[in-house]
């Protein structure tokens, strides 16, 4: 029987390798959070959480800008979030709060992380997709990201930090948290795709601003400006669902049948946006 050849990566300037590196720092500080949260030491397991999602958003920016995005990169990605997003996250909770619940609790963190790697497997299955969706359904994600989804798990455990309360260590509040943040990632629920935002021109300015004074916040008080961000998030999850049901009857009134973006037709890696 004859064997099959195997494929091999072509060669690769060191430029086109960065954007993967980046991905291997951030894979790197989520299993470190998981050592930080056998040793007790939660603030800076929070902070390596923190760090892998800084970097999980840099790698993919600038694959695109080097255009160095390739499938593989895409499946390291993905393999990089399930571990920094939905394992790490669910190590975490469990070592500070959920093993009081036993086996209970580790079946909620199982079940967090199981959640994660199904979005995560949605996502893949939709890079091959060949579904022609309206333009507009790329302001939206299906259901929280991975990265969002793993830094509201931790929630409780950032404003435990800060105001040093029984309350947020509580089990039943973390295994509530964790079970409806991992109904959340794997539900259709619509939310906001933030980095297509587009600011007017004349916003810039205090948008600029605005990333000034989180930055600032975020160093002299970080676990409120963490936790404050993360309510916000919450709060719009309501007002992206009725954002996009109010896109979606615009859409139909106007008959679009939606066409591929661009940037999605040139590298083959489209959003994981709402059908």
């Amino acid at each position: 029987m004859a064997r099959r050849p195997r494929r091999r990566l072509g060669a690769h300037s060191i430029n086109r390798l960065i954007p993967n590196s980046l991905t291997l720092l951030a894979l790197c500080a989520g299993i470190t959070a998981m050592r930080f949260a056998i040793e007790g030491l939660w603030d800076r397991a929070v902070i390596a959480i923190v760090v892998a999602a800084v970097l999980d958003g840099l790698d993919g920016r600038i694959a695109r800008a080097l255009g160095a995005t390739s499938r593989f990169g895409a499946e390291l990605d993905s393999l990089s979030d399930f571990v920094c997003f939905g394992v790490a996250p669910a190590v975490v909770v469990y070592m500070w709060s959920l093993q009081e619940f036993g086996g209970l609790g580790w079946a909620i963190s199982l079940l967090f992380a199981v959640c994660c790697g199904l979005r995560l497997a949605r996502f893949n299955v939709a890079l091959d997709s060949k579904e022609i969706m309206p333009p507009w359904t790329r302001d939206f994600f299906v259901g929280v990201p991975a990265p969002a989804g793993g830094g509201l798990a931790i929630m409780p455990l950032i404003f435990g930090l800060q105001f040093e309360h029984g309350f947020f260590a509580s089990p039943w509040l973390n295994g509530l948290m964790l079970a409806g943040v991992a109904g959340l990632m794997v539900s259709r629920v619509p939310t906001f795709a933030f980095k297509r935002l587009q600011v007017p021109g004349r916003h810039v300015v205090l948008a600029l601003l605005a990333v000034g004074a989180f930055a600032a916040f975020l160093i002299s008080t970080p676990w409120v400006t963490l936790g404050v961000s993360g309510l916000a998030y919450l709060a719009s999850i309501p007002y992206a669902h009725h954002a996009y049901q109010h896109r979606r009857r615009l859409g139909d009134a106007r008959g679009e049948n939606g066409e591929l973006d661009e940037d999605e037709a040139d590298n083959g890696e489209p959003d994981e946006n709402l059908p």
